[in-house]
């Protein structure tokens, strides 16, 4: 027998890796529980917080998936870059609509959501050392796969683009090392700022005059109002010598649970990824593949219409905020109402506590703009994913919340502790 060992052994410790502990506590959690606790007590919470479409793809292409599926060869792995024909459906679009040429081998690749294929790209070209210029206030991703990549990031605010362009140039001629990549999102998201074509002609030359790698995510280049098209990255002459852009299917093909993304661009970016990916995933399910084809094909014209509701859904709910008194926040394109907190409320509380308040007392769930960085503070994306009657809905129980917790300050009472 062994000796034995009076001593009692040390509880086992789980070490994760540093770039696990590098990542700060999830800002949302407080109010998806809170969210949780309330549809299980029965209340009809009004969810404007998560840019999650509710609305269905179209009949043809979930018809295809089913043909597709029932096919025994389509459940064998498929080839983590993408099927030929898809990626070809992809250059195909983009020639037809931006006027962008690209090789479907080389300079296109599928990835299982734009937000998987982003943060694969991140570990494909960040490392220890490596810094990344992000716009802020920013999508969470965009800040943590440059951290998880072992990355750095710098912020510098998007809501005027030309001094975000200054600010790049800056960085780039006062930081050692340089900054490696830059990070565009445009349509932006969270705050909808928009821009045109020349825009991204500055982009590139200065890209290649401080050899700056460019990713664009451009998710919400099929949402836009009033005439607005959303200008590709890719577009601009050099731009497919410096950076890649990705696309998703998820929001105006209302595809966001199938999981269909795209890269294109510069080649050896694109190969990097596909190195990455070879590693990582065997591809996505080829039935959804093949579906995909039909949606890019055939139904562009649904396409534009969502865009149409989208914005029945975005005149809905601002024409009522601002019926309440708030500023008229309009965006141009994307699925989001960036939304500045109104007086006295955003003096008297944090946008955290804001948003906590609503959701409590007025059951209309919003994201507070905090979670999207400290440039967020003051401010609220609120989705438009719920029909028009459901936001109308909304905004006459935010009226009502924000009625009762003012009668309540101004009787001399502290707004109500949120819990």
């Amino acid at each position: 027998m062994p000796p034995s060992d009076s001593t009692a052994a040390p509880p086992f410790q789980v070490r994760v890796a540093d770039r696990v502990t590098r990542l700060p506590p999830y800002l949302f959690g407080r109010i998806n529980k809170m969210i949780y606790d309330k549809r299980v007590g029965g209340d009809d919470v009004i969810e404007l917080g998560m840019g999650n479409p509710s609305d269905p793809p179209e009949g043809a292409v979930i018809e295809k998936l089913v043909e597709a599926a029932r096919n025994p060869g389509n459940h064998r792995y498929s080839k983590s870059n993408g099927i030929a024909n898809l990626r070809r459906e992809v250059a195909s679009k983009y020639l037809k609509r931006f006027g962008v040429r690209l090789d479907p081998d080389a300079e296109v690749i599928t990835c299982l959501g734009s937000k998987e294929g982003f943060s694969h790209m991140c570990l494909a070209l960040m490392g220890p050392g490596d810094t990344a210029i992000v716009p802020t206030p920013y999508f969470p991703v965009h800040v943590y796969a440059v951290a998880l990549a072992s990355g750095n990031v710098i912020q510098l605010p998007v809501a005027d683009s030309d001094k975000f362009l200054s600010a790049i140039a800056h960085t780039c001629e006062t930081l050692y090392p340089k900054p490696k990549l830059l990070l565009l999102c445009y349509p932006h998201n969270p705050s909808s700022v928009t821009v045109e074509q020349p825009f991204f002609d500055e982009v590139v030359k200065l890209a290649k005059k401080y050899n700056l790698m460019v990713i664009s995510d451009f998710a919400y280049a099929d949402v836009a109002y009033d005439g607005y098209k959303p200008p590709s990255f890719l577009a601009s002459p050099g731009a497919i010598d410096v950076g890649v852009e990705f696309t998703t299917m998820s929001k105006g093909y209302n595809m966001a649970g199938w999981r269909v993304g795209f890269c294109a661009g510069n080649r050896e970016m694109i190969g990097a990824l596909a190195t990455i990916k070879g590693y990582y995933d065997y591809g996505m399910f080829q039935a959804i593949q093949i579906a995909s084809i039909v949606a890019l094909r055939d139904t562009q014209a649904a396409v534009e219409k969502q865009s149409e509701i989208y914005q029945g859904r975005r005149d809905a709910l601002c024409d009522g905020l601002v019926r309440l008194g708030w500023q008229d926040a309009r965006p141009k394109a994307g699925m989001f109402v960036w939304q500045p907190i109104p007086e006295p409320w955003r003096s008297r509380m944090s946008t955290m506590d804001f948003a906590m308040l609503l959701l409590e007392k007025g059951n209309v769930a919003v994201s507070p703009g905090s979670g999207f960085g400290p440039d967020g503070e003051g401010y609220l994306r609120m989705s438009l994913v719920e029909n028009e009657e459901r936001l109308k809905q909304a905004v006459r129980q935010i009226k009502t919340c924000l009625r009762d917790a003012e009668a309540q300050y101004s009787g001399g009472q502290a707004t109500p502790a949120l819990t």
